[in-house]
């Protein structure tokens, strides 16, 4: 299914700075949309970002021939090697900016902020370093997909300063990772599965400042049909509100050429909704749940067709989406799936058998979620990865609550006495210590 891009990038020096360090780049031939908000004296903030849009876009068209790969489907390229290429990009480029400041006494301890979009085929893979921003406007509603790298953030999401001390930090917007400040930088990244009619918005924060009270707002302009006539409107708005900083903006709408694919706009909205509703998943918010969906793949199985096998080592959580699943134990038939139901969920933290057969029940398709690339997440996103590991805590909390429960109403059925710890561990009523004696003196 092949996606038409229209795009409109506009920058503005705002009213109050004398220099616009702002720099933006949008390639229609690779999809490739990038912005940059320098930063230092002597105007050495435009040759920050002006060194980083071009190193940027630079090393990503040397390798479009690994994009086209990956379009084509080919063996040996998926999408975190797209991450990847992205990931490389952007600290060839903190490298480039870091070489100029040391080369150049005006650009001493330069840097910039930088978000990019890369859009392949269905997909957008997105990059960002710093506080500027991209959003998604899917079906009217506006989210902010990156987290902006401030010390405010960063205090608050590590839980060392309470919101409202954070909020009366001086620094508290100052950046933590930048371009160009070191030689290497640590970019986050996120891939989002594109749907007809979505629009993507990337900006300096001269223009997410003054939105940061209604966000409804910003989507309303960001959603206006024509795309020049909605940037240009954005920037007036931020320049009436004080324009106290440059500003840059790139809208992006995507649309799906021919006919539309309902079947996969369909299973994408049923794969969020179902994710959305688990026990493990259902504390994250709308840009964690994009992170967790990002590894999820759709399976298909025929009728009969063995899902997870009793014995076998265990790697992937799976999520019924259409049709049933029995679980089995030999002959006998444990219990019956449906759309909703998930199994295998603690594969994704260790390996151990599987302790019963899942089989399709007719044909039936099913979201999975591997470990390598949930442990991947994990790794990458370390306030995510709290999250999820108090709701693992959860999930198993209540699994020992319920075991207990079925235990004691069995024990009442059997009118057994409760036994006592030494009953089960040592039924004969033998001293351990003396069993162990006895064997050393045989």
């Amino acid at each position: 299914m092949e996606m038409e891009i229209q795009y409109c990038g506009l920058t503005d020096v705002g009213r109050t700075r004398p220099e616009n360090e702002d720099n933006f780049l949008a390639d229609p031939e690779l999809n490739l949309y990038v912005v940059c908000d320098g930063m230092g004296g002597h105007a050495a903030g435009e040759v920050a970002s002006k060194i980083a849009v071009q190193t940027f876009h630079n090393e990503i068209w040397k390798e479009q021939s690994r994009i086209k790969s990956y379009l084509a489907g080919e063996n040996g390229v998926n999408k975190i090697d797209l991450l990847n290429l992205m990931a490389f990009a952007a600290n060839r480029a903190s490298s480039e900016v870091h070489a100029e400041s040391l080369a150049n006494s005006d650009c001493t301890g330069m840097g910039t902020t930088l978000v990019a979009i890369l859009i392949a085929g269905t997909e957008a893979f997105i990059l960002n370093v710093g506080d500027s921003r991209a959003y998604m406007l899917r079906n009217g509603s506006l989210e902010q997909l990156t987290t902006d790298h401030t010390v405010y953030n960063e205090l608050v999401s590590s839980g060392q300063l309470p919101l409202a001390q954070a909020e009366e930090l001086g620094v508290a917007n100052s950046i933590t990772r930048a371009i160009g400040t070191f030689e290497h930088t640590n970019p986050e990244t996120l891939i989002i599965d594109l749907l007809h009619n979505d629009r993507f918005l990337i900006c300096s924060d001269g223009l997410s400042h003054y939105f940061e009270e209604d966000i409804k707002i910003l989507g309303e302009l960001a959603g206006i049909h024509d795309l020049n006539h909605a940037t240009q409107t954005m920037i007036n708005v931020a320049n009436e509100a004080g324009g106290g900083d440059n500003i840059t903006a790139i809208n992006i709408a995507v649309s799906e050429s021919g006919q539309r694919d309902e079947q996969r706009a369909r299973m994408l909205n049923l794969k969020h909704k179902l994710l959305s509703k688990m026990p493990l998943f259902n504390q994250l918010d709308e840009r964690e749940l994009l992170h967790v969906l990002q590894v999820t793949e759709v399976v298909s199985f025929k009728d009969r067709e063995t899902i997870i096998k009793e014995g076998e080592e265990g790697d992937s959580l799976f999520i019924l989406l259409e049709g049933e699943a029995l679980v089995k134990q030999g002959k006998n038939e444990l219990a019956q799936l449906v759309p909703g139901d998930h199994f295998g969920e603690m594969a994704l933290v260790r390996g151990e058998p599987r302790s019963a057969d899942v089989v399709s029940k007719g044909d039936s398709e099913l979201m999975v979620i591997r470990r390598a690339e949930f442990f991947e997440i994990l790794r990458q996103e370390h306030q995510l990865a709290v999250k999820l590991l108090w709701q693992f805590l959860g999930v198993l909390s209540n699994r020992f609550a319920n075991t207990n429960q079925e235990l004691g109403k069995a024990r009442e059925m059997l009118g057994a006495d409760d036994a006592t710890w030494k009953q089960i561990f040592n039924p004969e009523g033998v001293s351990q210590s003396y069993e162990i004696d006895k064997k050393k003196d045989s």
